[in-house]
């Protein structure tokens, strides 16, 4: 077979359409949240509830699906991963009220969970070190496209064929991808077309992390890192997750989006949320090769994306909804500006062989806050309005800088 010196960025770029098909199936609930909230006769709260139970799942399933890769391996573990989620999602279309709709989307979320850490662990075994940031930046723009994607294929989609047909066919996607992974994925040792320079490139770039055995899963938390990544994710990816599930509520409750308007307008903040995940792997890897150090390049990143969050403040005293739109596109490129460090930092704490583990307990957490503020977010909305979640979700940020600061003084190899 024929060799190349980059096949480790077309399986790069195999991971980030993954990334961005679990993101499809995941928002595809929130573009048709108006529609079915209006048919199935539901409120706000209950919706809240309804993606509550995805997170559930969601939260309890990266540190079970963390472990499960590391055992099985990136192929199997992906493979089994894409197959749960995209029958998951097609079974949307059977949901009757929130109890059902409930059921099936902690089914997704079971499923979804798998996507991150087998993706970093893939990371982790083919990328030296100062290709990482550059690596999980590529990846994080999968949220971005995928929410892109989402709510114009949906509109589409539910103008055509309905809203329970719409989850049939996003779902259906995920088995055209697993025959590209199954095709394009295997460990760098034992790739076939693999070149003699990149396999030294990779090895070289490894050579001080290698580790003779994995850790027993209850030893992560003796470490004060591992909690920094957990407290920091827990405080932080709800504020993310606010805009995935509820800005097409937001522009058609409070500025009377319509349907149609929603597809048209919808995708653009995500849209920017992927030029600040490349941005900012970019930015991180350009810091290292000017000299400045692990430690002061991953945290710089983190701190300037926290802080440039805030502005979206400016929606609560803004009437233009376009105007609006162009603030949340700000902030969500300086969330996933940010994101591209605090993602890659289990693997710059941990050796390979723990990659996946270790992002699944952050990742887990992470989901777990973001699982008790969504129901608050609905109580919120039908007391009171969504100011107060906007005020919230302006200042998570930089909590969770603060949290890295305070519990990784110093970024460098654990284990």
């Amino acid at each position: 077979m024929p060799k190349t010196r980059n096949i480790r960025w077309y399986i790069a770029g195999t991971i980030f359409l993954a990334t961005t098909i679990n993101y499809i199936d995941r928002q595809a609930l929130s573009v048709a949240a108006p529609v079915i909230r209006e048919d199935l006769g539901l409120s706000n709260e209950q919706y809240g509830w309804i993606v509550s139970a995805f997170l559930l799942a969601y939260a309890i399933m990266q540190m079970v699906s963390g472990r499960l890769v590391d055992v099985l391996g990136t192929k199997k573990g992906f493979s089994i991963a894409v197959v749960w989620w995209s029958i998951a999602n097609m079974l949307h279309a059977f949901g009757k009220g929130m109890l059902s709709l409930g059921f099936f989307r902690f089914l997704l979320g079971i499923g979804e969970a798998g996507n991150y850490p087998a993706a970093m662990k893939a990371i982790s075994e083919w990328f030296p070190k100062e290709e990482r940031t550059k690596a999980v930046g590529i990846l994080n723009m999968g949220p971005g496209l995928g929410a892109i994607i989402a709510p114009p294929l949906m509109v589409w989609l539910i103008t055509d064929f309905g809203w329970k047909m719409a989850f049939v066919i996003t779902g259906a996607i995920g088995f055209f991808w697993l025959l590209l992974w199954r095709w394009i994925y295997y460990e760098p040792d034992g790739h076939p077309r693999i070149s003699k320079e990149e396999l030294a490139l990779i090895r070289n770039g490894q050579e001080s992390e290698e580790q003779t055995e994995k850790q027993p899963w209850l030893s992560y938390f003796r470490y004060k890192e591992v909690w920094g990544l957990t407290l920091s994710r827990f405080v932080s990816d709800g504020a993310f997750y606010f805009f995935v599930f509820w800005l097409p509520s937001w522009l058609a409750d409070v500025k009377d989006f319509s349907l149609m308007e929603i597809g048209l307008f919808a995708w653009i903040p995500f849209l920017l949320s992927d030029i600040g995940s490349f941005v900012g792997g970019w930015t991180g890897g350009q810091l290292m090769k000017n000299g400045l150090s692990l430690n002061a390049s991953r945290k710089w990143v983190i701190w300037v994306g926290a802080i440039l969050v805030m502005p979206v403040l400016g929606c609560l005293y803004i009437e233009s909804p376009y105007w609006a739109i162009a603030l949340i596109s700000f902030s969500l490129f300086a969330t996933q500006f940010k994101q591209a460090s605090l993602f890659t930092l289990p693997i710059d704490l941990f050796g390979k062989k723990d990659a996946a583990s270790v992002w699944g307990i952050s990742g887990s957490t992470g989901s777990f806050g973001a699982m008790l503020f969504t129901p608050l977010i609905g109580w919120l909305v039908d007391t009171i309005s969504y100011s107060p979640v906007f005020v919230i979700v302006s200042f998570l940020h930089i909590i969770s800088a603060i949290l890295v600061m305070v519990f990784i003084p110093k970024i460098r190899r654990i284990v």
